[in-house]
């Protein structure tokens, strides 16, 4: 979808139906009074106070009604400039608006934007008539805080979207339409993947039977791949006394991500948001030598990170979560080499994983920002040119982005485009010259002499919540056979005469370390096929007399029609032969 806060045509246009919206709601709602309406990238929204009014599904077909007969009016949007006094008092009655107002700069040009009986405080810019946002659709409603606080007034946001022609709106709606059923949330809950609940917390998942079996499968994929390249792999527990953080610098840097501080026995703890303090400790727990060097500490780690409940969203943003982490203890000399050794393991799960749509993005400081980053100049010079130099050197095509690297240092960052919604960060490396330092950690040169080893942070699958929700939306819920919860549904034509060859299919393939289910409901077989559909199983086996008199199995993929009959045994190797090889279909 395209961006709409970056279109030349279409910004004004969703700016100016935002104020289309706005004077409709007016229109009905007479004491409503308005907060900020701004473009998004996927349309606008405008953040309203309707007093007890709730919005509902129902309100927006009205307000929608509503907006044709102002844009049929087919007025003009008329700009103006006033003072700072004339605003305060044509807004006089509305307080958002003056808080507005009172915050501005003493320099800043005040305009307003009239069409008709409607006057709104704007920057614009806008289109010339209302006649132009004949093209549009609201889309959703939420609660909004005023000014994003949840110490104030809860508002009304009501989200649209508008478009030069109905052909693009309806190419607009098609894609939101495929968009929600692409929503992980909504797959999760179809496919029993995990659950959440108030009453244990907000932002806080619970992985269902077939979501651990996806999460486990995943976990032991990107670990074996670890193990097979000199990972070891730890466990640390997920809080830490209060001066671990205060040493690492996270507690400086990184406090408003952090949840609260609790005193234990005139101690004080917190939960960790990551894993790379506790990764500092153990390797400072044995001195180590040159030749050992690289150490590479990895964990698939439990953290706890603070996020506004505005910003949470199923399991892609979560108050805590799994990351695929690593920390790779080196030597200067050895930068180089591991810092490929990590691109090449993205690499190369990207390719088994089928993640197509991606790009590397070189985050770098802000020389500028005095008060984010570690202060030492030499330090990220270094660092920053390191990591230049090994991209360069791989020829992997980069853009660099000033502001967005770590606090202790520069990081690459591999953007992923999902199916749906916008890039999110999937893996990352980072280059660490501070934290190594900070907790005076050590090994013995060639030489005899002691040096401070550099540290390589890493993580392939980023958060396994993240990625599992990237992951569901990516495949739809159809999900490759190896890490599918049920891989064979095994449904009997008739209990009576054909369940006990079955248990015995089912047997034979358990043994042969394959997921199955037998759904020996007394329903009918259309409804158990239906189903399957629905749960998205692999394969469905169908076993009626032919298949027990001739010990054969009939199966059927995923979305096909297509049936094939075949002996159980060469069943079981078809989809060994497909987990082993990560194949999609046998």
């Amino acid at each position: 979808m395209i961006n709409i806060k970056e279109d030349e045509r279409l910004m004004p246009l969703n700016h100016s139906c935002a104020h289309v919206m706005a004077q409709a709601v007016k229109h009905l709602y007479k004491d409503a009074k308005f907060w900020v309406g701004p473009v998004i990238e996927d349309g606008f929204y405008y953040d309203m106070d309707l007093g007890d009014k709730v919005i509902t599904e129902e309100d927006l077909p009205i307000i929608e009604k509503e907006m044709k007969k102002i844009i049929k009016d087919g007025k003009r949007i008329v700009r103006q400039e006033i003072t700072r006094e004339e605003a305060l008092e044509m807004f006089k009655d509305d307080p958002y608006k003056i808080d507005l107002i009172n915050n501005m700069d003493d320099s800043t040009n005040i305009t307003c934007y009239t069409q008709g009986d409607y006057t709104d405080l704007c920057r614009g810019p806008h289109v010339d008539t209302v006649k132009e946002c004949k093209y549009f659709k609201l889309l959703k409603f939420s609660g909004a805080y005023w000014k994003g606080d949840s110490n104030n007034k809860m508002l009304q946001r009501i989200y649209g979207v508008c478009f030069e022609s109905e052909e693009d709106l309806n190419a607009c709606l098609q894609e939101i339409e495929e968009a929600k059923e692409r929503d992980h949330r909504k797959i999760g809950k179809d496919l029993d993947i995990y659950m959440m609940s108030d009453l244990v917390g907000r932002g806080l998942p619970m992985y269902l039977p077939n979501g651990f079996i996806l999460w486990n499968e995943l976990e032991n994929y990107i670990r074996n791949k670890e193990i097979k390249r000199g990972y070891v792999h730890v466990q640390t527990p997920p809080l830490g006394n209060v001066n671990l953080y205060k040493t690492s610098g996270h507690l400086e840097h990184y406090k408003d991500a952090m949840f609260p501080i609790m005193e234990v026995e005139d101690e004080e703890y917190v939960l960790r948001p990551m894993n790379c303090p506790h990764h500092m400790v153990m390797y400072s727990n044995s001195l180590h030598s040159y030749k050992e060097l690289p150490i590479r500490i990895a964990e698939i780690a439990r953290d706890c990170r603070y996020e506004a409940s505005g910003a949470l969203k199923g399991i892609e943003r979560v108050r805590t979560f799994c990351q695929n982490d690593c920390h790779i203890f080196c030597t200067p000399e050895q930068i180089e080499s591991e810092f490929k050794g990590v691109v090449d393991l993205i690499l190369e799960v990207y390719k088994e994983l089928n993640i197509t749509d991606y790009k590397f993005e070189l985050s770098l400081r802000d020389k500028n920002d005095k008060v984010k980053y570690h202060q030492d100049d030499e330090m990220w010079d270094l660092a920053e040119n390191k990591l230049r130099e090994v991209l360069n050197d791989l020829k992997i095509d980069y853009v660099e982005k000033i502001g967005e690297a770590a606090f202790y240092g520069p990081k690459l960052d591999v953007q992923v485009k999902p199916a749906v919604g916008n890039e999110v960060t999937l893996s990352t490396c980072q280059l660490d010259f501070c934290l190594p330092a900070k907790f005076d950690l050590k090994y013995i040169d060639s030489d005899g002499s002691k040096k401070t080893p550099v540290v390589i942070h890493r993580a392939i699958l980023g958060t396994l919540d993240r990625f599992i929700a990237l992951y569901l939306e990516m495949t739809k819920g159809n999900l490759p056979l190896w890490v599918a919860p049920v891989q064979v549904m095994l449904i009997p034509v008739n209990n009576e005469y054909h369940l006990d060859y079955v248990k015995e299919l089912e047997e034979k393939l358990k043994n042969n370390n394959i997921r199955v289910k037998v759904d020996d409901r007394e329903e009918k077989l259309g409804y158990k096929l239906r189903e399957t559909q629905i749960k998205k199983i692999p394969l469905t086996l169908v076993v009626g007399d032919n298949e027990r008199d001739n010990k054969t199995v009939t199966y059927r993929e995923f979305g096909t029609e297509e049936k094939v009959t075949m002996s159980i045994d060469e069943f079981s190797d078809k989809i060994n032969e497909c987990i082993k090889n990560k194949k999609h279909n046998i």
